[in-house]
């Protein structure tokens, strides 16, 4: 298997084993209120979040049994999303050996992983402290900064040498992924007054960004997939 092929097919599982696992919780949480020991933790007041922003995905996600499905599929996900990284730095530098944002790409896209799987391990350790809350919420900024980075920067990478790719990849769905990155850019410059807003005011929006923005963030691997060209 070429490296164009390693990408495209490593790509759809970082789409859909979060996708999967995270809506699974949410489907747990909200539909079967049995499965949680402490009822505390089941949620009603939900029908859709990534419309009406009832419970943010750390609220479906936290909670046993909930953690037990989330866990191993963010660090599944990470794995992937490395191997994701290097396999593109390879293409790149097939293409321009002196590439001057290849660097930049690994930190970010790898760095962006290893902040999903902190993330996740600290998932659900409830400590009552100011200082451990603020690391969560670090961490969490840390991946979507670091991977809408990597994305801009594997785009305008591949928006570089796009007519030597032409017979690898479709370039209108490189086209989509440059639209969808700069949206997520766009979204994350004008949400960031509503998430710092204290307390639980726009406490619903907040959610429903976090939903929408998960599935935009992964939503770029889908695109992946299509893009580069099925070979023999």
């Amino acid at each position: 298997m070429n490296k164009f092929q390693k990408v495209k097919s490593i790509s759809i599982w970082i789409f859909i084993i979060p996708f999967v696992g995270i809506n699974t919780c949410l489907v747990l949480i909200t539909q079967f209120h049995e499965l949680f020991p402490d009822q505390e933790h089941i949620v009603h007041n939900s029908l859709w979040p990534y419309l009406d922003g009832g419970l943010s995905i750390s609220r479906a996600a936290r909670p046993y049994p909930s953690w037990l499905i989330f866990k191993p599929a963010m660090f599944l996900t990470s794995f992937l999303l490395i191997k994701y990284w290097y396999y593109n730095r390879d293409i790149i530098l097939d293409f321009d050996k002196n590439y001057k944002h290849i660097k930049k790409i690994i930190f970010f896209g790898v760095g962006s992983a290893i902040a999903l799987t902190i993330h996740s391990i600290f998932l659900g350790i409830e400590f009552e402290n100011s200082l451990y809350k603020l690391f969560r919420r670090v961490i969490m900024l840390l991946f979507i900064t670091f991977e809408i980075t990597a994305q801009a920067y594997l785009v305008a990478a591949l928006y570089s040498f796009k007519k030597e790719l032409t017979k690898f990849i479709n370039v209108k769905v490189l086209k989509l992924k440059l639209i969808l990155v700069m949206t997520l850019i766009i979204i994350a410059i004008i949400a960031v007054p509503i998430i710092a807003w204290p307390g639980n005011t726009y406490k619903f929006i907040k959610h429903a960004l976090e939903w929408d923005y998960f599935l935009g963030i992964i939503l770029f691997y889908l695109l992946t997939f299509f893009m580069w060209k099925k070979r023999d």
